[in-house]
């Protein structure tokens, strides 16, 4: 333990990138956990019908996060290398398919919002509610590419406090506006689960102009936008190379978190709103997780982009034992908010005794789901080894955890606390597998090329 924390250099460095990220996904986790709470006040079937219509962001957020992940392992590199102008194409790269990605998500909420829920749900008051959500909140995913597009260019090239900044002073936003909308103050008119896509889409739009705005300040790598329509054919290569088993990880991971909400969401109303309220509280404590991964990849890959390649395997093993620690903390942090999520949840008792056994088996899965995301999603992919993470995914999520819930839910009629126990063995059980797979080492790469300056 005493030598885990003994490179002081290398723990000043993890917490100055990882804290911002961390505080950037906290934030975000709030504006759901801001949604349940004040819709929990409202009625439970508004904050359940929210709840399973954002599933559809969701499930974009997977697609995005997987093209903007690879631009981070190779902005990480290239920065590291220290050539800007191949970190301004990376930018490029992402903001062209990301575009053409939200334009899709945004289309399908505006032309098809009732098809889209009864994905998740076949009680029509959820439906409907859920239906009148996504045509407002749809616009807001045009929107969400470019987003992160930017943040991802300021977190790689050491502006990770300005990306929190905007990202969590437009939270705030969109949480006072929730009160606003949801409630009707000041004037407005109460308009419940619309008024939170509504405040969605006001912050959405503020975050764009801000993150704009400031990556065209000084000391930053200002995006190239001539480079939307130039195609540079290596760059290409290797960001396919690093993106495509992303993508396909994330649509395993995405359609398979999907999945679970809507064996769950077709189990009632009931397991339907304590799954909901689960799935916040899981969201609000993995944000350190999240910040861990995502920072601590970045300085893995700083170090592998500047062949320092002994010293990258070096802080991609303290990482890995930083993980198993997190996801002690997150145990813990399950079991203590238990008491203080019931108190603010208005439910029945059906759905409190729900989530009781939900958040019980959450604790258990919260050691895998640290240990995973930092040594899958921070280590492995800072030296482009991303395509363990289909493997695992393709094994442990679709080929037990997803069957699994299906015939417990459709075919043996488990109870709602059972099939949500199915949809947690994936994290847990490929912990041995994923601990094979780091000691083979086929992370320490450099994957930078020499371009241009």
């Amino acid at each position: 333990m005493i030598r885990l924390f003994s490179d002081k250099a290398f723990n000043r460095r993890l917490w100055q990138l990882a804290l911002p990220i961390a505080l950037q996904e906290l934030m975000l986790a709030a504006v759901a956990a801001g949604d349940a709470a004040m819709l929990g006040m409202v009625a439970q079937n508004e904050m359940a019908a929210v709840s399973l219509a954002t599933q559809i962001q969701f499930v974009q957020n997977m697609i995005i996060y997987s093209i903007v992940s690879a631009g981070s392992i190779l902005g990480a590199q290239y920065w590291g290398k220290g050539d800007r102008q191949t970190v301004r194409d990376v930018f490029s790269i992402m903001a062209r398919i990301c575009a053409l990605v939200s334009l899709a998500f945004c289309a399908a909420c505006e032309l098809a919002p009732e098809a889209l829920m009864r994905i998740f749900t076949n009680e029509p008051e959820l439906v409907d509610i859920g239906a009148g959500y996504l045509r407002t909140a749809g616009w807001s995913y045009l929107l969400t590419g470019f987003i992160q597009c930017y943040l991802t260019l300021m977190k790689v090239t050491d502006h990770q406090r300005e990306s929190a900044l905007i990202s969590s002073a437009t939270v705030v936003l969109n949480l006072l506006l929730n009160a606003v909308f949801i409630f009707g103050l000041f004037g407005f008119p109460a308009m419940q689960a619309r008024g939170a896509a509504l405040a969605t889409l006001i912050a959405r739009i503020v975050e764009i102009v801000w993150a704009a705005a400031a990556s065209a300040g000084k000391n930053h790598v200002r995006p190239d936008w001539k480079g939307l329509f130039r195609r540079d054919r290596q760059l290409s290569m290797d960001f396919a190379r690093c993106g495509l088993p992303l993508l396909g990880a994330g649509l395993f991971w995405g359609i398979g978190f999907t999945s679970y909400t809507a064996i769950i969401g077709h189990m009632g109303a009931d397991a339907a709103a304590a799954a909901s309220v689960a799935a916040v509280v899981r969201d609000l404590i993995c944000c350190l997780t999240n910040g861990m991964a995502s920072g601590g990849g970045i300085l893995v890959g700083n170090e592998l982009g500047a062949g320092r390649l002994d010293t990258g395997k070096d802080y991609g093993i303290r990482l890995m034992k930083l993980s198993f620690l997190i996801g002690v903390l997150s145990t813990g942090l399950v079991l203590l908010s238990l008491p203080l999520t019931l108190s603010m949840m208005k439910l029945t008792d059906t759905a409190r005794a729900d989530l009781i056994g939900m958040m019980l088996v959450m604790s258990v899965y919260m050691i895998g789901r640290a240990a995973n995301t930092v040594i899958i999603n921070g280590i492995f992919s800072a030296g482009g080894d991303t395509l363990f993470d289909v493997y695992s995914l393709a094994v442990a999520m679709w080929g037990i955890a997803v069957p699994m819930a299906l015939l417990g839910a459709f075919v043996f009629h488990w109870h709602p606390i059972a099939v949500y126990a199915c949809t947690c063995l994936d994290e847990v059980g490929k912990i041995p597998w994923v601990l094979v797979h780091f000691r083979k080492y086929r992370w320490v790469k450099d994957l930078t090329h020499e371009r241009r300056g």
